[in-house]
């Protein structure tokens, strides 16, 4: 007989089925990271999310966004941006400029120099991800794993103010 306690206790463990499936969900993205973090240092001499903030960066209007959009965006914290920009700024690839409006607020633009490092890095990148990911995947597993993950994410990113985010601290 299943008492409540062994219930309770059950219900706080992976099964061992959940347990492969988590372990396997780590393990991939823990190496897939690493692969394009590798790649990117290699031909770009930039780690994975600073490539990512030149991207949404080159897909903005006028190449800029507003540093607590770029932050959201990009689910890092405001402080991690900052030092991200600034590195960016470093290599010449992005500018920081004042918000009229706002007098905190600033924008980050993207620059030619960085519009052309995206230029040049970019095939390399995509054949990366296309060899590390949807190469070893079925149309159908593909599709399948985009829908996974669009579920697992509407799931953890609220949408009601003052949702405790890192990007919005």
């Amino acid at each position: 007989m299943t008492t409540a306690r062994d219930s309770a206790a059950q219900d706080r463990w992976l099964s061992a089925e959940e347990q492969r499936v988590w372990r396997s969900y780590l393990h991939a993205t823990t190496l897939l990271e690493d692969h394009l973090d590798r790649q990117l240092q290699r031909d770009a001499g930039m780690p994975h999310v600073y490539y990512g903030l030149l991207v949404w960066l080159a897909e903005a209007p006028q190449g800029r966004l507003r540093m607590t959009e770029l932050a959201r965006r990009a689910k890092i914290t405001r402080s991690r941006l900052s030092h991200a920009v600034a590195r960016l700024e470093k290599s010449g690839w992005v500018r920081r400029e004042d918000c009229p409006s706002d007098k905190r607020g600033q924008f980050a633009v993207l620059t030619d120099e960085g519009h052309e490092v995206l230029r040049r890095t970019a095939p390399g990148h995509v054949s990366a991800v296309r060899q590390a990911l949807f190469e070893r995947l079925t149309p159908e597993q593909q599709k399948a794993l985009g829908e996974i993950m669009e579920i697992v994410a509407e799931g953890l990113q609220p949408n009601e103010a003052g949702a405790d985010l890192p990007w919005l601290r």
